[in-house]
């Protein structure tokens, strides 16, 4: 890792503690807001994936793959405080003794809740329109009791491995000079995560919100599992797996 982007690194996570501390309603507005972008990858993934569903589902299962790259593209380039890529950023800045434990927490917190805020505004007005409706029921009931029929430790493990690649991909933003650069790299990185299979906490909130808005109890139990359980992977994933290897790779260390 260069120092010049340990600089830009050590800086965003002192910005971010900063607005948290002083600014705690305009954080939490970003957090919201990068809850819509998510929201909004979500509703073109699934619904080009729902269209697609009977006909041509892993041609569907590729496109809405690709789709769902907007979200991170979009809190890239307008802003936004979301969750996962915070997990690195934060991180960083305690490992550099840019900011303290405690600021890192806070962020974390303050972010995840106005993450589902947003999440959970988008989604039930996403599914309140009653805008592809029935494709929507088929295509939810198609995966979504499978999603949460998964083990405690293959939503940790997809969780680390999700975060990795978002962390890169937000990585990737901050380091390529080039729009269209970071374009490109955001859409290779983010389409390697969904279509695996990996799990996305922020993605899950809308995931799950639109699910019981169209099925009804999806399993209240189960979800908050899931939720758990990404939410831990995905904090290992970005905060050690890939934040303390980079801090290593530094000149500075």
């Amino acid at each position: 890792m260069l120092d010049s982007d340990l600089e830009i690194m050590k800086k965003a996570a002192f910005n971010k503690a900063d607005i948290c501390n002083n600014h705690l309603g305009k954080y939490f507005i970003r957090a919201i807001v990068a809850g819509f972008f998510i929201v909004v990858a979500t509703m073109l993934s699934n619904v080009t994936a729902a269209v697609l569903l009977k006909t041509y589902p892993q041609f569907g299962k590729l496109i809405s793959s690709i789709f769902f790259s907007i979200a991170i593209i979009l809190v890239v380039f307008i802003g936004g405080e979301l969750f996962t890529g915070n997990n690195m950023v934060m991180a960083m800045g305690v490992y550099t003794k840019t900011c303290k434990v405690s600021d890192m927490i806070k962020t974390w917190v303050i972010s995840y809740i106005g993450n589902f805020v947003g999440s959970f505004i988008l989604g039930g007005l996403f599914v309140w329109s009653n805008a592809s409706h029935q494709i929507l029921v088929d295509y939810y009931r198609s995966f979504i009791y499978t999603k949460l029929d998964a083990t405690p430790m293959e939503l940790f493990i997809r969780g680390v491995l999700c975060n990795f690649l978002v962390c890169l991909a937000v990585y990737t933003g901050m380091k390529l000079k080039s729009e269209s650069g970071k374009m490109i790299m955001m859409f290779c990185i983010i389409t390697a995560f969904v279509l695996s299979g990996f799990e996305h906490c922020v993605a899950n909130m809308g995931t799950f919100t639109i699910g019981y808005m169209l099925l009804g109890d999806i399993g209240t139990a189960a979800v908050i599992k899931s939720q758990f359980f990404v939410t831990l992977g995905n904090i290992v994933g970005g905060a050690v797996l890939l934040a303390f290897p980079l801090k290593q790779m530094s000149a500075e260390h």
